[in-house]
């Protein structure tokens, strides 16, 4: 199994990375288990997919500190791994779990500790774990979503938004993240920003993979809310992720 972590603010472009990673999977690995977890509060990426969602993990989490909301004869943790079943959304191509937002105030500590444990029981059923993270990787420092084989931090071509991809990888080394490589990938590239970004991005202390050019294609589908796996295999954004997914040796 291996687990793709994406970071990066939002508006940089990494919901869109994330899907057409998800593609390229889907096409080049035929017959691969590929599991999607949408963990950015803004959670989107279900729509990037042309999935519905309907239910999501922090509702799992209120339920468990509810005692009432557990059937009698179960336990929280029986309790936990049905209700996270179930809230995975299955397709013939992948499948889809969304971490959602806490809806109230409170600790969290034991849901978490139950959350993780399954989590890690679930991922060994796929291949392929690709995780859509926020900018503060909430879900990653926290060790909910753990053993990253590969982060993936996702910047515009704007030197704010290098810089703030530098940040997302001061807090994988402070946390002290069980990463084993980690990247930056340039998003949104016109002509030649990233000569005039190389400065910044070699104080970033993460490897260049690639870049992914602006694409009025993607741009076209988000306007028309039409699922980004289903953009043309002649997309420049898609031909840019396959070639950094084969960098990659996925």
């Amino acid at each position: 199994m291996m687990q793709i972590a994406i970071a990066g603010k939002g508006g940089v472009g990494k919901t869109t990375f994330t899907a057409l990673l998800l593609r390229y999977l889907q096409k080049n690995r035929p017959g691969k288990a590929l599991l999607a977890v949408d963990a950015d509060p803004n959670a989107n990426l279900n729509e990037a997919l042309g999935l519905e969602v309907e239910k999501t993990i922090s509702t799992i989490l209120e339920g468990t500190k509810d005692p009432k909301a557990v059937p009698s004869g179960m336990t929280k943790e029986m309790y936990m791994e049905y209700k996270l079943q179930d809230a995975i959304v299955e397709t013939k191509d992948f499948d889809l779990l969304v971490m959602g937002n806490p809806q109230k105030a409170g600790c969290y500590c034991y849901p978490n500790d139950l959350l993780r444990k399954h989590l890690e029981k679930l991922r060994n059923s796929y291949d392929y774990v690709a995780v859509d993270n926020e900018a503060g990787l909430e879900h990653l420092s926290r060790r909910i979503i753990s053993q990253v084989d590969t982060l993936i931090v996702v910047s515009d071509a704007a030197v704010r938004s290098i810089r703030s991809a530098a940040r997302v990888y001061e807090i994988v080394k402070a946390v002290k993240l069980d990463v084993k490589a980690a990247y930056l990938v340039v998003s949104k590239v016109t002509k030649d920003e990233i000569a005039e970004l190389q400065e910044e991005i070699d104080r970033t202390g993460l490897e260049l993979l690639g870049t992914i050019p602006l694409d009025p294609l993607v741009a076209e589908f988000d306007l028309q809310g039409r699922p980004l796996v289903e953009l043309p295999e002649d997309s420049a954004a898609v031909i840019a992720v396959g070639r950094i997914a084969d960098k990659l040796k996925l």
